[in-house]
């Protein structure tokens, strides 16, 4: 599994011009399944991404989680996220699991992050869709599991 992780104060997704899902203060998660990845590996990241403190204590020091913060996480699905740019320049998607395959680990690790007590709003899989978000730090962060 491939997630982008971007630290926001608010973000929204965009599907044939209604907004489908949206957050203040938390984070985008791009989540791009690959070939043979599994539930262990989208539980894995769901802890990682809930564990990593990125959120500043009165004192000024990245010591907070999400959690600990009260922010909420806007996922959103992203096969692109599998392309090889190596040859050519036309991206090569072939990393990427199929939709039959992807679909239900991107709703396993939606869930799985919800279970562990986070707000989590998701774009719609499969579907074109606009997402606007205002990124704070900037944080920008890339996992691999």
């Amino acid at each position: 599994m491939r997630l982008l992780l971007q630290k926001v104060s608010k973000a929204r997704v965009i599907v044939d011009k209604e907004t489908i899902g949206s957050i203040q203060d938390g984070y985008v998660l791009f989540l791009g399944v690959l070939h043979g990845d599994t539930a262990a590996q989208a539980d894995w990241l769901a802890d990682k991404v809930l564990s990593l403190r990125l959120y500043a204590t009165e004192e000024g020091d990245n010591k907070q989680t999400i959690l600990e913060h009260g922010g909420s996480i806007l996922l959103v699905s992203q096969f692109t996220l599998a392309a090889q740019t190596d040859r050519g320049t036309k991206p090569d998607y072939g990393y990427a699991a199929p939709g039959p395959v992807a679909e239900p680990l991107y709703l396993h690790f939606a869930e799985a992050l919800r279970s562990r007590g986070i707000l989590v709003e998701t774009g719609r899989f499969g579907a074109f869709m606009s997402v606007e978000l205002t990124n704070e730090g900037p944080y920008t962060l890339w996992l691999d599991r």
